[in-house]
Formats: structure tokens, sequence, C-alpha cells
């Protein structure tokens, strides 16, 4: 526990606290369901738990609309329950990592409110960005710009003044120029830290930053450079850390000052940035002096296919090496598609045009998925598990529109854009009102088929998504070793590579079954045949040494 590079070569697993465990029955997950499931988390062998938002919030963002970052929603618990819960994952050697939410507060915190009564030209007021509306009565907003969760990205208050909020109204963003939003911020991660919080998840890090000088930019300027957002390629007009909104070269004497509280601790509290930024921008946000590693989302939109995986992969253990920190790697998360079902799409189909899912429907993705998951472990960095896929579990994509919670879910053509799919409560048992997740419903809809994917039905089977994940995690913390992996030319469907200790992981990326190289294997995401064929759409790792099947 007390190794300051633990987070190297970590698993990290994604708890979102409302849809993990109900302890209370109200339907809605809470601090007291993560405490009551905190054997299960030990069990799967992981390092770390990150935990989704649990502050105090109106649910306009599922969360990320913060009320106060130093508290818990009653909703979810109390301050006593959390530090219960972080006592008793750390009794099991587990870290834990609470997500901060810098570029904005609610439209319900304490600082907005003042904001509002404060009036034009107060102090409160400057803690966020308010500008006067263009026209003859200023009834026009500053400027064009779209917020990213649709809509104008200006919102007017009663004197006439619009703010600013890059994602929903209810989130107005935060004028990080402000020395008392920043000294803020210092005294909410000493807060968590003192709290025993070994690390922090940061929401938005390439977007704390701003030029808001006049004359503003168009949205027809400053739209290219946010492709990367949704994970597009652009021609940004902006030269690197000069956009007015996002990854502005400023931003990083923000986390300088962080880096400094961080090394006040022993060992130092670590972070990891969400930032949406072009793959060579990421080496400033994983630097030992800013953040210390930031997310390689390059995974959750590559094709399936092995020249491009193993490019992905080769570039990020590039830029891990320039940074100094340790590289990434994620599937699933609580913004995107499940991957047991993403993968299952043809290169280049929309993760949105998804079939209603049933184990049948996603059995090539569960194929897939479990493959790239194992091949991940295998790689030197930190891997990121999202609650869930430990299970299988796919997307859920037929929650009626009534019941959405996500502010983005739309409907295009008849088809439903939301995340909720991915937010479904977990079953915990074959059957029940919420599969044990719940004494009541859940709060968003379960589909009937959960309970076969429960962590009941799959803890007796050896042959369950469970059981590969508790093998493989096991297997991984047994076989660790140095950051440094050399490729085996298997050809070119398939990525093969050996860790410095000698063990091997090989992934057919292709339909063909595949004749594996001499060696022991430890763990095959499918059945590998006598005469040592292992099928496609599957991974295994190797030791060297007598040949075992």
């Amino acid at each position: 526990m007390s190794d300051p590079a633990w987070w190297r070569q970590a698993v990290v697993y994604q708890v979102y606290p409302r849809s993990f465990a109900d302890s209370n029955g109200d339907g809605v997950g809470d601090l007291g369901g993560v405490l009551s499931r905190v054997d299960y988390l030990a069990s799967l062998g992981i390092d770390a738990v990150w935990l989704s938002p649990f502050y105090p919030s109106a649910l306009n963002d599922g969360g990320y609309d913060v009320d106060d970052h130093r508290e818990v929603d009653p909703l979810i618990g109390t301050l006593e329950v959390f530090d219960e819960l972080v006592d008793a994952l750390h009794k099991r050697g587990i870290k834990v990592i609470v997500d901060l939410v810098p570029n904005h507060t609610s439209d319900r915190h304490a600082w907005f409110q003042e904001a509002l009564g404060g009036g034009r030209g107060s102090a409160a007021r400057d803690r966020y960005v308010f500008r006067d509306g263009r026209g003859e009565n200023g009834d026009l907003p500053p400027t064009d710009w779209m917020a990213l969760f649709g809509g104008p990205a200006w919102t007017r208050v009663e004197d006439g003044q619009w703010y600013l909020h890059l994602f929903t109204k209810h989130q107005p963003d935060l004028n990080w120029q402000r020395e008392d939003v920043r000294s803020d911020f210092l005294r909410t991660l000493r807060f968590w830290g003192d709290r025993g919080v070994d690390g922090f998840r940061v929401d938005v890090a390439m977007g704390l930053a701003k030029d808001l000088r006049d004359p503003l930019p168009s949205w027809q300027q400053i739209v290219p450079g946010l492709a990367i957002l949704k994970g597009l390629t652009f021609d940004d007009p902006f030269a690197d850390g000069q956009h007015p909104l996002f990854d502005r070269d400023e931003v990083h004497d923000i986390y300088a000052e962080w880096r400094e509280v961080f090394d006040s601790y022993d060992p130092p509290l670590f972070a990891v940035a969400e930032a949406w930024v072009k793959p060579h921008r990421r080496v400033r946000y994983a630097s030992a002096t800013g953040l210390g590693q930031a997310f390689n989302f390059d995974l959750l939109t590559a094709p399936w296919g092995a020249p491009a995986v193993r490019a992905i992969v080769q570039h990020n253990l590039d830029l891990a090496a320039r940074s100094g920190s340790s590289s990434t790697w994620v599937f699933s998360n609580h913004d995107v598609v499940r991957h047991a079902s993403r993968l299952a799409l043809p290169d280049g189909a929309d993760p949105r045009l998804i079939p209603t899912s049933t184990p049948d429907t996603v059995a090539l993705g569960l194929r897939r998925a479990n493959a790239a998951t194992l091949l991940s472990l295998a790689l030197p960095g930190s891997a990121y598990l999202y609650q869930g896929e430990e299970l299988g579990l796919p997307e859920v994509t037929d929650i009626p529109p009534g019941q959405w919670q996500d502010p983005m879910a739309r409907l295009e053509d008849g088809v439903a854009i939301t995340r909720d799919g991915c937010r479904v409560p977990l079953p915990w048992i074959t059957q029940g009102p919420s599969f044990g997740f719940s004494e009541q419903t859940s709060h968003l809809p379960q589909p009937e088929w959960f309970g076969a994917l429960s962590v009941q039905a799959q803890t007796a089977a050896p042959d369950s998504t469970l059981s590969l994940y508790r093998t493989a995690l096991r297997l991984r913390r047994d076989l660790q070793c140095d950051e440094s992996i050399e490729w085996i030319d298997l050809g070119e469907d398939i990525i093969a590579f050996r860790r410095a200790n000698g063990w091997t992981s090989i992934t057919n990326f292709s339909h063909d079954p595949i004749h594996l190289p001499e060696g022991s294997v430890l763990i095959s995401t499918q059945p590998v045949t006598t005469d040592r064929r292992i099928p496609g759409n599957a991974t295994a790792w190797l030791r060297a040494g007598t040949t075992a099947a």
C-alpha cells in the first residue's frame, strides 16, 4: 500500500455508485451498497476502485453536475459511510480513486447561487463566465457557440446577462483565472487526501483554462478542434495549446499546483486525466510534474483488426516512454457503448445501431471483448475496467424513452442515442425484483435476461466471463514484470508479444484457428484444441517451457 509507483501497472475498477448495489432499498445504488460488496471487489483481484461522482447533485448529468465537491449526496450515503468504505478497501489492499469535476459546478452550487444574487460585475459572478448579450437589448447570446450536449452554450439570467456552460445549462463553467477558484480546489484535494483517498480521476482535464478575450471566435472557428471529443480526426485551425476552450498550455500551470499537493502525501496522491486531446498532447497531462497519467481512449474507437490495434498499442507505449508515465488501456466506461456489444459490429458500423441486446446477439461481441480484455491485461501499463464488463454485460438498447436519465439521450431516425444503456444496474443474483441490486425495482430498467449473466450464475461456472476475469487478474499479478514488450511476428491477423520475464500473449483477430507456438497455456479466452489450435477472436497467454494444452 505504500509503494509510490503502485499505479503504473494497476488494474482499476470503475464503480458507478448509483448502479452498483443498493443498501437501503430505494432502487438507487449507494456507498453502503459498495461497502456490502467489498469482498466481491477483492475477489476480482483488482488494485484500485475508481468511484464515479457520489456528490450532492440534481442528476442532470448523472452526478457530474456537482452541488458540493466536499460532501456526499444524502441519497448515496454520508461522509462516515465513505470513510468506512475507504477503510474496508484499504484493509483488502485496494486503493481508492474518486472522480473530481473541476471544469464546472452545478447551478445549485452555493457559489452559483451567490453569483446570481451578486449581480453584474460582482466578485461572486466572476467565479463563472458571465457576459452581456449581443443585440440592441442584449437579447442574443454572446456567441453562437453550442453546448457539447446540444443546444446553445449560453443561458440568460434574470438581470439579462448570460453564463457559459459547455455541457448542460445546469453545469456553469468555472473561471479558472480566479485565485479563489484555484485555491478552493486545492482545499478539495486535501479534503479527500486527508480522508485516505489515494488519487483522482480528473473530469474534462483539458477544459479548465480558457481564452475568453474579446473578440470571441465563432462556432465555425472552434468546432474543428472539438472533433476529437467524438474520436474523430480533424484539421484544427488553432496551433497546439491555443484552442480557446480546450487543451490550452496554461492548464498545466494549474496541475503543477495540484502536483505540489499530491507530493505532500506519502505516498504521493495519484491522478489520471480525462483529456480528449491530440495523442501527442497527452504527454504533458501524464508528466511527473502534472497529473501523472492520462487516459488513452484510442481503443474505444478502434476497428477490430490486428494492424490497427497494434499501431495504437505501439504509439501509446511510445507516448508513455516520452512522458515517463505508463499507458492506460480502456475498452468500456460510463460514457460509451459496452465493448461486448460494440465489438460485435462490422468495422465502421455506427455503435448506435446495435440491435436489441440478448445473450445470442452478442456472442461474437463477447468473444471479441474477452479477447481484447485479455490482450490489454497482458500489456504494460494500467488497465481500467468498468463495472459489469467482468460479467460480459452487453449494452441495453431497449430502455423506453420515458425512463431515460441521460441528458444527451435522443432519438435519431428511430434509434435511441443514450448513455443509459451502459449504466443499467448490475445483476447480482439470478432472480428477484432487480436481480439482487435492490429490494425494489432499479432506477434504470434491467432486461429479463440479466439474471443469466448475474454474479450468482457465473460464480460457479468455470467457463464464465467472471471466472475468466478472476483467473486473468490473478495471473497478471503473478506475472508482473518491467514495462517492456518484444513483438513476435506470427502473421498479419495476429498480435503477439513477449514480456520481459518470458511469458507471451497471442491474440487471433481472424475467424480462422491458428496453431500456437511452444509453451504452456496459462489462460485462453476460448478452448485450445489438443493439437494446440486456438480459434478466431481469442487470446491466449503462454509461458515458455514445457508445452501443455
